[in-house]
């Protein structure tokens, strides 16, 4: 069996003690319990938003399948804060999500799910890292829309 992985990585627009950030940073936690609680969780790391890397936030998390992840982040109240990401994070070109397939149990690193996106920005969508709008499933076809 598979389940889905997904890193974000956004670049933060200030530091983190700067007091325009702290609408993201008080919805954090809630969000994250939010996760925690949504059908199709299975794990997400648990640093994933308070390990700054060169000013990056990260947000790793695994999940049984894309309608589940896709529900969470567009149709929860964490929709809100993706219409918000403007205000935290600066623009950057290219994707600032990845998607793959793990097996069951398997729990990505922060260095391993960077890479994924740092392939996927690279290479486009294939099997090994993909999009949101061009996925690809646990066999590695691409799925259609």
């Amino acid at each position: 069996m598979a389940q889905l992985a997904q890193v974000n990585a956004a670049v933060l627009r200030f530091p983190l003690d700067d007091a325009r950030l702290a609408g993201f940073l008080t919805a954090v936690d809630r969000i994250g319990t939010l996760a925690e609680r949504a059908p199709g969780f299975v794990w997400r790391h648990p640093d994933a938003h308070v390990q700054p890397r060169v000013e990056t936030i990260v947000n790793l998390s695994v999940w049984t399948d894309y309608p589940s992840l896709h529900r969470f982040v567009y149709r929860s109240a964490h929709g809100q804060l993706v219409r918000r990401r403007g205000e935290w994070f600066r623009h950057t070109t290219g994707p600032t999500t990845a998607l793959w397939w793990v097996r069951d149990g398997h729990e990505p690193t922060p260095d391993e799910a960077l890479a994924r996106l740092t392939y996927l920005r690279a290479h486009g969508p294939t099997s090994r890292a993909f999009t949101v709008r061009r996925r690809f499933d646990a066999e590695g076809r691409p799925e259609r829309r």
